[in-house]
């Protein structure tokens, strides 16, 4: 299932069951229920698609955590998710999609967003974290340990203030990772910077819209 790679390691069609993100968002589960961890914001009840050619990221940590996040446009239900953080301190993507498929009861229609960009120069992003609910790929990593300590890891961004992950977690982090064929669905995306060279929107009813 992998071979070493000029001091990597290889896998076809990544995935992140790799880390157990759910066994590790149960045990934040009970953290959360007797206070022990900080919630962090809550996320709107819509996921998002993000698919790109390639994602090549320094300093990358991937471990299991909780967000919050609203079942109903009103605001007042909200239930708790299972994701995998996934971090990087820097990273550069090509041929970024990423869209949003929205429901609209009042007019019975379904509106499609849509964002392109890094078709002719990168895409860079800072400090970035992705919570991913599914994620393939194929994948090179580059002097990688799996199964750290979330409080132990020396790669990646900091946890961040007020993020939902249990100390003691299981983890993995590598040097560098570099994604090809990039299809994701994710809950939340934050950076502390973000430049989207050549960005278009689109908005629409077409479902062809969608990234994948």
């Amino acid at each position: 299932m992998e071979s070493q790679v000029r001091g990597g390691t290889r896998w076809k069609r990544f995935a992140v069951v790799m880390v157990p993100s759910v066994a590790a968002a149960a045990a934040v589960g009970v953290g959360l229920a007797q206070g022990a961890l900080a919630a962090s914001f809550s996320v709107s009840g819509q996921q998002f698609k993000v698919k790109a050619g390639e994602l090549h990221g320094t300093g990358f940590a991937q471990y299991g955590g909780i967000d919050s996040v609203y079942t109903s446009t009103s605001g007042e239900k909200k239930t708790q998710v299972p994701v995998a953080i996934s971090s990087f301190d820097n990273a550069t993507i090509k041929n970024m999609c990423q869209s949003v498929k929205t429901e609209i009861p009042l007019i019975g229609k379904t509106i499609y967003l849509r964002l392109d960009a890094g078709k002719t120069k990168d895409v860079e992003a800072s400090k970035l974290y992705i919570d991913v609910a599914q994620l393939d790929a194929d994948a090179e990593f580059t002097n990688i340990d799996i199964g750290v300590a979330v409080k132990d890891k020396t790669r990646g961004p900091d946890v961040k203030r007020g993020e939902n992950v249990l100390p003691g977690g299981f983890a993995q982090q590598a040097e560098r990772a570099d994604l090809y064929g990039v299809e994701q669905t994710a809950w939340a995306t934050t950076a502390g910077t973000f430049k989207l060279s050549g960005l278009s929107m689109k908005l629409g009813t077409d479902p062809k819209m969608e990234c994948f």
